[in-house]
């Protein structure tokens, strides 16, 4: 894994841990173009899973996921990441599949990534 690869990851790992208590266990992020793709495995929180376990829950669970990140993301660049792509976030494309504990995550950034 690449050093700006592994710097992304921790950004990433960082802020979930800080805004939902939990980050991921673990991170695969490959760099395309302008675009960041990472999946995530191993998201959600003890109570989360215990709320997912009912049809309700996991929509609950998936819509409170999906739009606490793109509501984050959108409202301010998290610490060091524009900096270390040399490039600036435009837009994030963001969900989950609560089923399976699975994130995936497409950063779009304003030019193409070195």
């Amino acid at each position: 894994m690449s050093k700006k690869v592994h710097e992304f990851n921790d950004i990433i790992r960082k802020l979930r841990k800080e805004l939902f208590g939990k980050g991921p266990e673990r991170i695969t992020t490959v760099f395309a173009e302008n675009m960041v793709i990472s999946t995530l495995y191993g998201n959600l929180t003890p109570t989360e899973k215990f709320i997912a376990k009912t049809p309700e829950g996991r929509d609950m669970v998936h819509s409170a996921r999906t739009k606490l990140i793109q509501d984050l993301y959108k409202n301010e660049t998290p610490k060091g990441m524009n900096e270390l792509m040399e490039a600036t976030l435009v837009h994030l494309f963001s969900d989950i599949k609560v089923e399976e504990d699975i994130g995936v995550s497409v950063f779009v950034f304003d030019k193409k990534i070195m």
